[in-house]
């Protein structure tokens, strides 16, 4: 009798557990590659949303188009979201989000950390999700075709990360690296910059947004952002340009250098209420292009050396001079006082500005070339080569 009612009371517990109380469609969702967020005219929220469109029929049909643009507005980020579903007829998902585009016309007068508070209180955007910002409006650059990818969000995703690793042309911020730099002491943060080719519609991700306060402050260069890189030691790999002797400022008498490996040490020394800091770099690589040069002998090896060693630290000094006459601590040095003296911090942290401004930088390279490829070392086709 007892076996009869526990095989019975097992069913009635077997039928419970394995009800869809709570099941959902995939047809009811509509998921998010890339949202691009600016201010429109009446000074409401403007969102672009890329979403992906699955392919119908078998994986060797190539599709029509891999992802479709939907454009609402509101007073906050949610109230915007939320009208997606009114266009869209389906529920964003946003755990499969690629990148995130800020205009920069809306980073001049509102901070990062306000625009995206909600994606970073949701429990669906990821912390990995990248971060761009966009000159002009952000929303235009979801309207271009990608080369390769099935969206433009893949392909915006796929070039900030390439690009910071292999040409270090700009960086790689995902949103938890962005919110870390925007709460640190100095509260100062970059983030990868994007250009819109509008005649040809191409994307290129090019030097860096500085932010003050959360909002771009001013834009450094691809040069000055190699040299930042290096600074905070966020260098992977890249090419190194310099000229030859006798002709700095020759267009094509320049030679080249690929860099494997650099390590960067950056010690501030505070003495007599003043600060110094010495910046240690370290860079190994091969040849890249001769022109000039002849590596035939120990000492013209160390010459070679020698030259780009200066070329780079002369490059380290402009964006020195640079950050420090915009005021602007984008190395963390603050940061580095706050975490080994923070009573002296505390005392200083009112006019960081300044005393940032006022920083005596030493700066030493040191360059060591691994192989000059294929070529003994001497510009292909001349004699000895």
């Amino acid at each position: 009798m007892r076996s009869i009612a526990f095989v019975v009371l097992s069913g009635l517990l077997l039928l419970v557990l394995t009800g869809c109380w709570d099941k959902a469609e995939l047809t009811e969702f509509g998921y998010v590659q890339a949202v691009a967020i600016d201010r429109n005219a009446s000074g409401k929220f403007e969102l672009t949303t890329l979403f992906y469109v699955p392919s119908a029929g078998s994986e060797t049909q190539k599709p029509t188009r891999k992802g479709i643009t939907i454009k609402t507005q509101g007073d906050t980020i949610f109230d915007a979201l939320r009208d997606i579903s009114s266009q869209f007829g389906r529920k964003a998902k946003w755990d499969h989000m690629r990148i995130i585009l800020l205009g920069e016309q809306l980073l001049r007068k509102q901070s990062a950390g306000e625009v995206l508070d909600f994606f970073s209180r949701d429990h669906e955007p990821r912390a990995t999700v990248l971060m761009l910002v966009a000159e002009g409006q952000a929303g235009e650059y979801l309207t271009v075709k990608p080369f390769i990818e099935y969206t433009i969000g893949q392909q915006l995703r796929k070039m900030e990360k390439i690009a910071a690793k292999y040409s270090a042309n700009t960086s790689r911020v995902p949103l938890f690296d962005l919110a870390i730099q925007l709460k640190s002491e100095t509260g100062i943060a970059t983030v990868p910059f994007a250009q819109l080719e509008k005649a040809a519609k191409t994307v290129t991700l090019a030097g860096v947004a500085v932010l003050k306060e959360g909002k771009v402050g001013f834009i450094l260069t691809p040069a000055e952002t190699q040299s930042l890189l290096m600074l905070t030691n966020q260098y992977e790999e890249g090419i190194l340009e310099f000229p030859c002797p006798g002709k700095p400022d020759s267009p094509t008498d320049k030679e080249s250098f690929e860099v494997f490996s650099l390590d960067t040490s950056v010690n501030p020394v505070i003495q007599h209420n003043e600060a110094a800091v010495d910046v240690r770099i370290k860079i190994k690589g091969s040849v890249g292009e001769l022109r000039c040069s002849a590596l035939m002998s120990r000492e013209e090896g160390e010459q070679f050396e020698e030259r780009i060693a200066k070329q780079v630290e002369r490059d380290l000094q402009k964006t020195i001079a640079r950050l420090q006459k915009e005021k602007t601590d984008a190395l963390g040095i603050g940061n580095r006082i706050f975490r080994t003296n923070p009573a002296l911090w505390k005392r200083w942290k009112p006019a960081w500005p300044d005393h940032f401004a006022a920083i005596r930088f030493h700066v030493a390279v040191e360059v060591r070339v691994l192989n000059t490829g294929m070529n003994i070392g001497t510009p292909f086709g001349k004699k000895g080569g």
